[in-house]
């Protein structure tokens, strides 16, 4: 089996690395068009991760020169990124799970357009790729220890109040571009409450009234009621380790004040 994969795999790689194969639609096509030919009858998620397999295994070969995929992804970077932490944390899985799975790679193209719009979708998820080879997505240890029980992305100008959780949890206040603040509450809807009516963090108060509203989105990580202070504010500071918010100063997230 593995032979037919490697097979199916040059026949229609063009130059490429098996990274391009994987995530460009097109490629990918031909590549699960391959296989049938080479007899292989196994689903496309199954014939996916195979090939991953036999890559990350050194088995792959890839001889001859591999062409670059070469894509300036300033633009995008960061909405390839937020959208793979949204999936992971959500889904409890891996960025190699969400891109050889049909239904959240489209999810994952979703999120992508949705936050940086006019880019093809290989641009994403090679650009999430890249990220995660220059260790930029690195695991967030805590959260697959303690995960959420739900993870929710909200337009910041069409949230309803009335309808957030009064649970204990953690939220991430984003743009387009970056993430502006991390945060953990008690009581979910009345600490997001006071930063969308006007935020006790005067930088991010500030930012918004500044700023279009329309372009910011917060994500909501409900816990486990019986979840600690302490143990959000560790969570919370695993999230401002890793997403580097701009707004943040340790502490100024948590609800101590409520």
């Amino acid at each position: 089996m593995n032979t037919a994969i490697r097979d199916a795999f040059e026949e229609v790689r063009n130059g490429f690395s098996s990274d391009r194969v994987l995530c460009d639609p097109d490629l990918h096509v031909r590549f699960i068009a391959a296989c049938r030919e080479h007899g292989l009858q196994e689903p496309e998620i199954d014939l996916s991760r195979m090939l991953l397999n036999i890559r990350k295994s050194g088995r792959l070969g890839q001889g001859g020169t591999v062409k670059q995929s070469r894509f300036n992804d300033d633009e995008y970077r960061f909405a390839a990124e937020i959208a793979a932490r949204h999936l992971e944390r959500r889904e409890r899985c891996s960025l190699d799970q969400i891109l050889i799975n049909p239904v959240l790679v489209a999810e994952f193209d979703s999120l992508c357009q949705e936050l940086s719009p006019g880019f093809a979708v290989v641009q994403y998820r090679l650009s999430a790729m890249g990220l995660r080879k220059k260790r930029k997505l690195r695991p967030e240890v805590m959260s697959h220890a303690l995960p959420s029980k739900n993870v929710n992305r909200l337009l910041c100008s069409t949230v309803n109040v009335s309808d957030l959780p009064s649970s204990a949890g953690l939220y991430i206040f984003f743009d387009n571009l970056r993430t502006l603040y991390v945060g953990e509450a008690s009581n979910l809807k009345i600490r997001l409450k006071k930063h969308l009516e006007h935020s006790d963090n005067k930088q991010l108060a500030r930012w918004f009234w500044e700023n279009n509203p329309e372009k910011v989105w917060v994500e909501v990580h409900l816990l486990e009621e019986a979840c600690s202070t302490r143990t959000r504010r560790a969570l919370e500071f695993e999230l401002i380790t890793s997403r580097k918010p701009v707004f943040n100063i340790f502490g100024a997230g948590s609800d101590a004040d409520e």
